[in-house]
């Protein structure tokens, strides 16, 4: 951390904005990432190989050094995840990546971060599962990524729908961290991350937004108990109703959060017979789908949950209980409706499935399942 230090101390040898105005660029996804963390002035990242997330680190690594950022390579994603909790303690606005089994690795290092309330940030680029799967594409780490590990889940998870959004709330999920002191996700897919579209990339102060500042957990100036109050950061706890007591504390602040940091879209729902609930990618067909049905004149809908973890459930509800029928498409075997479902226990409106674990799904997909719905109705 010494050399990190150093290196940062000299960033005005470099150019440090490295986006000035609007930056127009056609670009993949795993790039977009890697632009938006410099964006965001972030210090370093730490991180091991696994497709399809390994040009995020490729496209660091080659623009870390004209900025004066860092970047360590760990031995393997359980490493990567401790460290950039270690780089979070000693005040730097730190992020990690990965995809699949990394995730799977990292869950022990983000459940500290829940416990301890250390502002990480994570870009996941979803693959097929279990297990070692595919290198592609699928939603399926949608539970492990809003519940992964041994705890409640005190974390939050943006789900992307497209580069901007990469770039957006890449930015965004710095600011939610140091802000609030819960980890923050990136969910985004392996569609996202190889393929190529436009996004407009800019620096953050250009648009009024304020990075807010970091601050160091540990190696503070003067002496504990003496200059400044003795902090006591712990992880494990000795008795059950010690143990107890923090996590009924932790769920409070989490609660306190929600409302400023859930957020959803609503596509034509104000009158929607049928509502098509989608996340990430699927957003893409889903859209098309509802424009192609209101161009006939029926009343098609879709709502998007752009925070996974926590759901909005409080704005998905009366849409759902005025809708005929809702169609749930998902390239995952049910995880996001299991959420959906939980959020608004009790609403009648019958739910049908579109699901294709591993695989895509296309707008002609779901015409003809809405089609379907429509023809039952009859």
């Amino acid at each position: 951390m010494k050399d990190l230090k150093e290196k940062n101390e000299t960033k005005d040898k470099y150019a440090v904005r490295p986006i000035v105005g609007e930056k127009r660029a056609f670009a993949t996804g795993n790039e977009v990432v890697a632009w938006a963390a410099l964006a965001a002035d972030a210090d370093i990242m730490y991180g091991y190989p696994i497709t399809p997330q390994n040009e995020i680190m490729h496209y660091w690594t080659r623009m870390s050094e004209k900025y004066g950022r860092g970047f360590l390579q760990t031995e393997d994603e359980t490493s990567a995840g401790f460290t950039t909790l270690g780089g979070v303690l000693a005040g730097r606005r730190s992020f990690t990546a990965t995809s699949g089994p990394g995730n799977m690795l990292m869950q022990e290092s983000m459940c500290m971060a829940e416990m301890m309330r250390l502002p990480t940030v994570m870009i996941v680029q979803q693959r097929g599962g279990p297990s070692t799967a595919t290198v592609i594409y699928s939603q399926q780490e949608v539970n492990l990524t809003c519940f992964g590990g041994n705890g409640e889940g005190f974390r939050i998870v943006y789900s992307t729908c497209s580069h901007q959004e990469l770039f957006d709330y890449t930015i965004n999920a710095f600011n939610v961290a140091w802000t609030h002191r819960f980890p923050v996700f990136v969910l985004g897919d392996g569609y996202q991350a190889k393929m190529r579209e436009p996004v407009t990339m800019y620096d953050p102060r250009d648009k009024g937004i304020t990075m807010v500042p970091t601050e160091p957990y540990v190696l503070k100036e003067g002496c504990a108990g003496v200059d400044r109050e003795p902090q006591q950061m712990r992880n494990t706890y000795n008795t059950e109703e010690e143990l107890n007591e923090v996590v009924e504390g932790l769920n409070a602040a989490y609660q306190a959060v929600i409302p400023q940091v859930v957020k959803h879209e609503e596509y034509a729902c104000e009158d929607a017979d049928y509502v098509i609930v989608a996340h990430g990618v699927v957003t893409r067909a889903a859209q098309a789908a509802v424009e192609y049905f209101r161009e006939k004149g029926l009343k098609v809908g879709h709502f998007r949950p752009v925070t996974l973890r926590p759901f909005p459930g409080e704005a998905f509800r009366p849409i759902a209980d005025r809708a005929k029928k809702i169609l749930v498409a998902e390239s995952a075997l049910g995880q996001m409706r299991r959420i959906m479902t939980d959020t608004i226990y009790g609403c009648s409106t019958p739910m049908v499935n579109f699901f294709k674990p591993g695989e895509g799904i296309s707008t002609e997909e779901i015409i003809v399942k809405v089609e379907e719905m429509m023809a039952e109705d009859k």
